[in-house]
């Protein structure tokens, strides 16, 4: 009786083992069949996305259908405190993503009519976006000892803002309070640029990136270009000192100089040229052109097929920094966001296009709540960046499309496609085995 009974235990045991080993197996296949499922649904996504609207969709006098949803999402994110949470990221994210969220919305002014109710939106937003920059704990960051005051990056970026509030409005209707400070801080500009022995101007304690000082320069011409011209001895000193302390390996302005001197310390790089490629133009519409063009022969080259920016020159090899963030095979992901602006300013509509297409494939855009937003809004200023680009026309230089040599090849995706269709074909024989163990299982259990 005992024997008959502890037989029958390791039978039952046995069986119950069996049955749970069959289960197990049959949701592994299950959990194998939707992640290659899931999987394969996101290539076919990225790959459609390759095929996002042109760059003609979004200026210069285009509003494309998805800057409104990107920045509703990053209103809400801002208001939730991303502008902190960027800042611990990098020394400028909580500035970056206020004042480029603000300067996407005044370009969004720039393309509706002034009495509509999304052109009244734009006003408040980019006005909200520049009071958020105009605290002392704001303002934190940058040392009030220098000259300008706050340094040149902090200062910049905040006035060109300030200055495209005013573009926004006629001029019987602008706040006499933004006009006095706007002309105040351009002033604040003029006499550091009219005081420096050097054209590039430090944003930070014996610090200077020459980036800083084009974004400065290009105020003093929105401001000549809103009022009577004031500055333009200052912007053409400035012109003939800076064309005078060109990296001597491109030809370009270099990515960091002597904050005394101006000499260069380190030479031409991908992530300050981008802004530089933005800029300038507003400047001085023919050197503007002419480095654009020198730094688009030596920094832009495919990657994966759509163009990217290197961050160094070819003959340079460097690592990734503050300036940059991480490098992929030497491209910078960061730089190659802000060529988006530049080309779309530049009228260099080959680049543009290609850009926003694989824009819209590798930064896995996601809609909710009215909202779009990248990389699943885990990095709000990249989100900021890519609208702010996007949306990016020329303020004061006239826009026309550029005739530029060819630097993408017609079927720049299919690269793209192909590395595709390997990881598909990787996918499959677990998609199959999953199926052909459905198919057995279900043979197994029908009535003969």
């Amino acid at each position: 009786m005992t024997r008959r009974t502890q037989s029958c235990t390791r039978s039952t045991w046995s069986t119950s083992r069996c049955t749970d080993f069959r289960l197990s197996r049959r949701l592994l296949r299950r959990a194998l069949a939707i992640v290659s499922g899931l999987s394969a649904l996101a290539l076919l996504t990225l790959n459609l996305q390759l095929y996002s609207p042109e760059s003609a969709d979004y200026g210069p006098d285009q509003l494309g259908e998805d800057v409104v949803p990107q920045l509703r999402f990053l209103g809400q994110a801002l208001r939730r405190g991303a502008g902190e949470r960027m800042q611990a990221v990098f020394p400028e994210g909580y500035l970056f993503t206020h004042v480029l969220y603000g300067l996407a919305w005044v370009e969004v002014g720039l393309r509706v009519p002034s009495e509509s109710a999304l052109h009244l939106q734009a006003l408040e937003e980019a006005n909200w976006a520049l009071e958020r920059l105009d605290t002392n704990a704001d303002r934190a960051p940058f040392s009030r000892d220098l000259d300008p005051p706050h340094g040149l990056f902090y200062s910049g970026w905040s006035n060109w803002l300030r200055g495209g509030l005013l573009l926004l409005q006629p001029e019987q209707s602008r706040p006499l309070a933004l006009v006095d400070r706007f002309q105040a801080e351009t002033q604040a500009l003029a006499l550091a640029f009219d005081r420096s022995p050097t054209p590039f101007l430090p944003a930070y304690p014996g610090q200077a990136w020459p980036v800083d000082s084009v974004v400065a320069i290009a105020t003093l011409r929105l401001h000549d270009s809103l009022f009577p011209e004031r500055f333009s001895m200052t912007i053409q000193r400035w012109l003939e000192e800076a064309q005078a302390r060109l990296d001597p390996l491109t030809g370009l302005l270099p990515h960091r100089a002597d904050s005394r001197t101006g000499e260069v310390l380190e030479g031409a790089r991908g992530s300050s040229q981008s802004l530089v490629a933005r800029f300038l133009v507003e400047v001085d519409p023919e050197w503007g052109r002419s480095q654009y063009g020198l730094f688009r022969r030596q920094f832009v080259a495919p990657f994966l097929g759509a163009p990217g920016v290197r961050e160094y020159p070819e003959s340079i090899a460097g690592q990734g920094d503050i300036d940059s963030g991480p490098l992929l095979a030497g491209f910078s992901p960061s730089a190659t966001v802000v060529l988006i602006g530049a080309a779309q300013v530049q009228g260099d509509r080959e680049v543009a296009d290609a850009l926003i297409d694989a824009s819209e494939a590798a930064g896995l855009p996601i809609r909710w709540a009215g909202g779009k937003r990248y990389l699943f809004g885990l990095l709000p200023v990249g989100d900021a960046f890519l609208v702010w680009a996007k949306t990016s026309r020329p303020w004061v230089a006239t826009w026309s499309e550029a005739t530029l040599p060819q630097v993408i090849e017609p079927g720049w995706r299919l690269p793209v496609h192909g590395l595709s269709l390997i990881v598909a074909a990787g996918l499959w024989p677990l998609t199959d085995r999953s199926l052909r163990g459905r198919i057995r299982g279900g043979n197994r259990h029908r009535p003969a």
